[in-house]
C-alpha cells in the first residue's frame, strides 16, 4: 500500500499569529512564504530588501496588498502608489502592476479568484 504524503500545514489553526513575524528579511533579496492556497485564491507573505523589485505583471483576479513593515511603492496602471505599514491597497484584476521597496518593507497578499 502507498504512502500518502501529508503536507504540513503553513501555519497552526486555531491559534493567532505576528504575521510580520513569520517572514524573515535576506539581504538582497525577496523572500515569500505561502499561508493558505485553494480554489479561492491564495495568502503569501512577502519581506522584500531595500531596491528589490517584481517587474511589472498583471493577474486575472484582483489583489490586495497589506503593508506589514517598511514602506513600497507599487504602480497600477501606470500610477505610482506608495504604502507604508498599516496600510492596505486593491491591485485590480488584468490591471498591469509592479512592486518597488523602496525601503525593507513586508507585505501580506491576498490574491481573490473569482467564481464564475
Amino acid at each position: 500500500m502507498a504512502k500518502t504524503a501529508r503536507r504540513k500545514p503553513a501555519v497552526a489553526k486555531a491559534k493567532a499569529h505576528d504575521l510580520a513575524g513569520l517572514v524573515q528579511y535576506a539581504d538582497g533579496s525577496i523572500v515569500s512564504r505561502t499561508i493558505a492556497q485553494n480554489d479561492a485564491g491564495t495568502l503569501t507573505l512577502f519581506a522584500f530588501d531595500k531596491g528589490q523589485k517584481l517587474s511589472e505583471h498583471s493577474a486575472p483576479f484582483d489583489a490586495v496588498v497589506q503593508i506589514l513593515d517598511g514602506e513600497a511603492e507599487l504602480v497600477i496602471g501606470g500610477k505610482r502608489v506608495r504604502a507604508a505599514a498599516g496600510q492596505l491597497v486593491v491591485m485590480p484584476a488584468n490591471v498591469p502592476h509592479a512592486v518597488n521597496a523602496v525601503k525593507r518593507f513586508k507585505m501580506f497578499l491576498t490574491m481573490l479568484r473569482a467564481r464564475g
